[in-house]
């Protein structure tokens, strides 16, 4: 089986990031619950942002930005589906 680098994602991934991602459904890694990004809770401090279940308070995203760089996390969520 052959396999391309990372690099290859970029043209994919491009179609569904283009858009608002909150209004894409999320599932809890924590309790399994399906709801728009949207419907999180949202916490900021200097640090950045953490968006949590509305259900579990789990962690879904995490978003840290500097001058020049952004660090995305989405360690919570289990699947996104995004409609076409």
């Amino acid at each position: 089986m052959t396999h391309l680098d990372g690099n290859a994602l970029a043209g994919e991934l491009s179609k569904f990031f283009a858009f608002d991602v909150t209004t894409a459904r999320g599932r809890c890694a924590g309790c399994g619950t399906i709801a728009e990004l949207a419907r999180a809770m949202l916490y900021t401090d200097a640090a950045g942002l953490v968006a949590r279940c509305a259900n579990c308070a789990n962690v879904l995203v995490t978003v840290v930005e500097s001058d020049d760089r952004a660090w995305l996390g989405f360690s919570g969520v289990s699947a996104i589906e995004l409609r076409r």
